[in-house]
């Protein structure tokens, strides 16, 4: 069983940045690929980036590459958004996820663990 908690939303003007943070418990952190997804109002949730256990891997959705960081810290069982340049588009609730096995998962339901998610708003 693994429990994320996601923190460091907010109200934020575009232009500006964000960083989330994601703090696991539970199974090893190390051996979880985890991922961020996002949900805006009356849409479907998304993926956002993914980073491999070791954090050797990441990979992002077009729409926020170059723009976003995703990175982790093994050692104290945290995962981090790092939001650049936020456009009004990216408003919307961040979650973290959690999974094992492969690296390269993109979609939601291949993930089994998921946080309560945190309240990103961009205004002009």
């Amino acid at each position: 069983q693994v429990q994320l908690v996601e923190s460091g939303g907010g109200l934020v003007q575009a232009g500006e940045s964000l960083r989330l943070s994601c703090a696991a418990s539970g199974r090893t952190f190390s051996n979880n690929v985890m991922g961020w997804f996002r949900q805006a109002p009356g849409k479907e949730r998304v993926f956002v980036a993914h980073i491999s256990g070791s954090g050797s891997q990441t990979y992002y959705a077009d729409s926020v590459k170059g723009r976003f960081t995703i990175s982790r810290d093994n050692a104290k069982n945290t995962v981090y958004l790092q939001m650049n340049r936020l456009k009004l588009e990216d408003t919307a609730v961040y979650y973290c996820a959690a999974r094992t096995g492969r690296w390269g998962a993109t979609a939601t339901w291949e993930y089994a663990y998921w946080g309560q998610g945190t309240q990103v708003t961009v205004s002009s």
